[in-house]
C-alpha cells in the first residue's frame, strides 16, 4: 500500500489580498467541508449582505478577524485529497503580525505568497518572500490572485512574475513558481475550468492544488542521525533482565540494530542494542519514527540528551549564534534571565549581545542593542550548559529554538541557528 505524506504549506499576502478566500476555496472544491459548516457560512454571508458565499469565513475564525475584516492570528485547517494530506496555516499579512507569521511558517514545506493582480506587488509580499528566506523553506510558490478583476489579462500575471522573479533573485529564494489564480471565482485553484470555460488558455501550468499535490516533500531523511531523549524507562531487554529504555522520536536520519552512537553532552559512546516500536523489536528506524532504544551497555542518560550519529555528531556549545524573531510585548533585555531550549532540552542562558537587525524589506542586517515585538535580528546566546545543535539549515529539528523567560514562563522568542557556530 502507498504510503501519503503531508505536505506543511501557509499562506502570506498583504491585507485584502485574499488569503483566507483562497484557503475556503481549496477546502470548499477539493469536498473538505462539512455541510454543516456550508450551511453556517451561508447564513453569517447572508447577515453581512452578501451574496453566495464568504469562504474566507472558514478559516478567519476569531470573533475579532470577523468585526475586522482581518486575519489576525494563525488559522490551522487539514484536508486531504487521494494523493496527499494537507496542514495550512493561514497567516497574517500586516506589517504588525510578523511574529504569527514567522509561527504558522515556521513547520511549511511551502509558501504561498499571494499577491493582487488588480494592486500589484506590495511592501508586504516582499516581507513574506525575505520572511521565507530566512525560515530556510524550501518552496515558494506565488499565486496572483484576483485575475478576474483584471480580465484575466495575461500582460498582468507576466509583469508580476517578471518583477517578483528579480526580487527572489535579490532575496535569495531557492524554489520559486507563479500560478495565476482567482480564490473567489475559483479558476485554478483546484478546478481549470469553470462551468466549461477556461479563463486563461495562455496558462499551460498546474493549478494550485495539482502543484502541491506534486511539490516534492523535502525530508531530513538523509541528515545525520538526532535521537532526543523524552523518557527513560526500565525495558526487557531481550529474554533475560531489565535495561534502560530511551524513549523519544527519530528526528533525523536513520539508525540500526548495532548501529555505533555517541551520547551527549557526555560525548560517550554506545552501539544500538534494540529498537522497540508499538508493533515490537525493529531491525531498524528512520525520520519521525516514535521508538524506545536500548544500548548494549550501561551509561547515564536522561532527558534532554541526545543520542546522535557517532560519525557526524552534532555540536555541543555553550554559545549560540541565532537569527530570532522576538514574540514577546516587552523589548529584549540584556540584563534577564531565559531558558533556551532545543528539542527535549532546555538550559538557562543569557543573551550575550544583539548583533543585528534586519530590514526584512531587504535582508539588510543594521546595528542593534535590543529587539521589540516582530523585530527579526541576530544574537548571540550564552548557555549555562552545553547544548546540542546543528545548522537549522541542515537539521530543522537540531536546528530550531526558542527563548522563554524564567520569570514569567512565557515564549520571548523563536529563532534558527546559523551554519557557522
Amino acid at each position: 500500500m502507498k504510503t501519503i505524506d503531508t505536505l506543511r504549506f501557509t499562506t502570506a499576502g498583504s491585507v485584502d489580498d485574499g488569503k483566507s478566500t483562497l484557503i475556503g476555496r481549496l477546502l470548499y472544491d477539493s469536498k473538505s467541508i462539512l455541510e454543516d459548516q456550508v450551511a453556517a457560512i451561508a447564513r453569517t454571508t447572508e447577515k453581512r449582505g452578501q451574496v453566495g458565499l464568504d469562504l474566507s469565513l472558514l478559516t478567519d475564525g476569531l470573533t475579532a478577524e470577523r468585526e475586522q475584516g482581518i486575519t489576525i492570528d494563525v488559522a490551522y485547517r487539514y484536508f486531504a485529497t487521494p494523493t496527499r494530506r494537507f496542514i495550512i496555516a493561514d497567516t497574517p499579512g500586516h506589517e504588525q503580525y510578523t511574529r504569527n507569521m514567522v509561527t504558522g511558517a515556521s513547520t511549511a514545506n511551502v509558501a504561498i505568497v499571494l499577491i493582487d493582480a488588480a494592486r500589484g506587488i506590495q511592501p508586504q509580499s516582499r516581507r513574506h518572500a525575505a520572511l521565507a528566506v530566512l525560515l530556510d523553506l524550501p518552496h515558494v510558490v506565488v499565486a496572483v490572485n484576483k485575475m478576474d478583476l483584471v480580465g484575466y489579462d495575461e500582460t498582468v500575471f507576466t509583469k508580476i512574475k517578471t518583477e517578483f522573479t528579480a526580487i527572489a533573485r535579490e532575496l535569495g529564494v531557492r524554489n520559486i513558481s507563479f500560478i495565476p489564480v482567482s480564490a473567489l471565482a475559483g479558476d485554478f485553484v483546484v478546478a481549470r475550468e469553470l462551468n466549461g470555460a477556461n479563463n486563461m488558455p495562455w496558462y499551460a501550468g498546474p493549478t494550485l492544488l495539482e502543484f502541491l499535490e506534486s511539490v516534492p516533500v523535502e525530508k531530513q531523511a538523509e541528515s545525520a542521525f538526532r535521537f532526543p531523549v523524552q523518557l527513560v524507562s526500565r525495558v526487557r531487554f531481550g529474554a533475560a533482565k531489565e535495561n534502560r529504555g530511551y524513549l523519544g522520536r527519530v528526528e533525523s536520519g536513520h539508525i540500526k540494530v548495532d548501529s555505533e552512537v555517541v551520547v551527549h553532552p557526555s560525548g560517550e559512546t554506545a552501539r544500538i542494542a534494540e529498537i522497540i516500536t508499538l508493533d515490537g523489536n525493529s531491525e531498524s528506524a528512520s525520520t519521525l519514527d516514535s521508538i524506545t532504544i536500548t544500548l548494549d551497555r550501561q551509561l547515564d542518560i536522561s532527558r534532554g540528551d541526545m543520542i546522535a550519529d557517532a560519525q557526524h555528531p552534532p555540536r555541543v556549545t555553550d554559545m549560540v549564534r541565532a537569527n530570532v524573531c522576538w514574540l514577546s510585548t516587552d523589548a529584549l533585555n540584556l540584563n534577564r534571565r531565559y531558558l533556551l531550549k532545543i528539542g527535549t532540552r532546555a538550559v538557562r542562558a543569557q543573551i550575550a549581545s544583539v548583533n543585528s537587525r534586519y530590514d526584512v524589506q531587504t535582508l539588510t542586517a543594521n546595528p542593534a542593542t535590543t529587539l521589540n515585538t516582530n523585530d527579526i535580528g541576530e544574537l548571540l546566546i550564552r548557555t549555562v550548559q552545553p547544548i546540542m545543535i546543528d545548522a537549522y539549515s541542515v537539521n530543522h529539528a537540531t536546528g530550531g529554538l526558542i527563548l522563554i523567560d524564567e520569570a514569567t514562563n512565557a515564549t520571548v522568542a523563536a529563532g534558527t541557528v546559523l551554519a557557522d557556530n
